[in-house]
C-alpha cells in the first residue's frame, strides 16, 4: 500500500504532467469527471483521501497509468520532474556567482561508508566562507533531510580541499520553490534547525551579498524578487486563454 511519501510524489508527477499538457486543474477534472477540488487534493499529495477509481481517472487523462508508481513514456517522467530541481539550482548558482561566489554543482563524495553528492557547493574566497546547498522540490521528511545535510556539512571541508579551498566557516542552506504547502512543511522543520537558523529570505539575501560568520537556514525561493532570475520552467500556473 502506498504511503504518504508515495502520494506526495504522485501529486508532484500529476502536476508536472498537467502543466506539460498546458491544462488547468479544471480541464483535468472535466476530462476525468471529478471535482476540481479532487484534482487539487491529488496534486497536494492527498491522493489517499479520494476513491482509487477517481485517482486512476485523473491519471488516465494525462496519458499515464498507476502501478504503485506513476509511469509515463518509458521513464521520461523522472527527467521531467528533474527540470524543477535543475531550474532552481541554476537560478541559485547564478545569484551566487553574481555576488562573487564560485559554485560547483553535483559534487560527489565517498568517504568511508558515506557517499553521495552535494547539489551546490559554493566558495566565497574573500571571507573563506563555504556554503553547502541542498535543493528540494518537495520536503517529505524534514528530519531525514537535515540528517543527510549534517553529514554533507561535516565532510564539506575535506571535499572543498579538492578545489584548493580552505574554509574558515561552513554554512548550510536548504532551498525549495515557494508554495503554501511547502511553507507549512518548512514550518515543521523549524524546531529541528539550530537556535541561530533562519527562514527569513531577506536576511539570507543579505548574507549572500556579504557573508559574515556562519549561516543556517531554509530559503523558500519565490518569483518576483528583483535579485533573482525568473522562476524556473515548470513552476508556473496555467491560465485560461482570454476570450476575444
Amino acid at each position: 500500500m502506498a504511503g504518504a511519501g508515495d502520494f506526495i510524489r504522485i501529486g508532484r508527477q500529476v502536476r508536472a504532467l498537467r502543466r506539460r499538457r498546458n491544462l488547468r486543474q479544471r480541464d483535468v477534472a472535466l476530462l476525468a469527471r471529478v471535482a476540481q477540488s479532487t484534482v487539487s487534493l491529488v496534486e497536494r499529495g492527498h491522493g489517499d483521501r479520494i476513491a482509487n477509481r477517481h485517482l486512476e481517472a485523473i491519471i488516465a487523462t494525462l496519458d499515464a497509468r498507476l502501478d504503485h508508481t506513476l509511469r509515463w513514456r518509458a521513464g521520461d517522467l523522472d527527467r521531467l520532474m528533474d527540470e524543477d530541481h535543475a531550474g532552481i539550482g541554476g537560478a541559485v548558482a547564478r545569484l551566487l556567482v553574481a555576488h562573487g561566489w564560485e559554485v560547483r554543482s553535483e559534487v560527489t563524495y565517498a568517504v568511508g561508508q558515506e557517499h553521495g553528492s552535494i547539489d551546490l557547493l559554493a566558495w566565497h574566497a574573500p571571507t573563506r566562507s563555504l556554503l553547502v546547498i541542498e535543493i528540494k522540490t518537495e520536503v517529505v521528511s524534514g528530519e531525514r533531510l537535515l540528517r543527510a545535510l549534517d553529514v554533507k556539512v561535516r565532510l564539506a571541508p575535506g571535499i572543498a580541499r579538492r578545489f584548493g579551498w580552505d574554509p574558515s566557516a561552513v554554512s548550510r542552506l536548504v532551498v525549495a520553490a515557494e508554495s503554501s504547502t511547502k511553507r507549512r512543511r518548512i514550518t515543521l522543520l523549524r524546531p529541528l534547525l539550530g537556535a541561530d537558523a533562519t527562514t527569513d529570505a531577506r536576511a539570507l539575501r543579505r548574507w549572500v551579498r556579504t557573508p559574515t560568520g556562519r549561516v543556517d537556514g531554509v530559503w523558500l525561493w519565490a518569483s518576483g524578487d528583483r535579485e533573482r532570475p525568473t522562476r524556473p520552467r515548470g513552476a508556473h500556473r496555467v491560465m485560461a486563454p482570454r476570450s476575444r
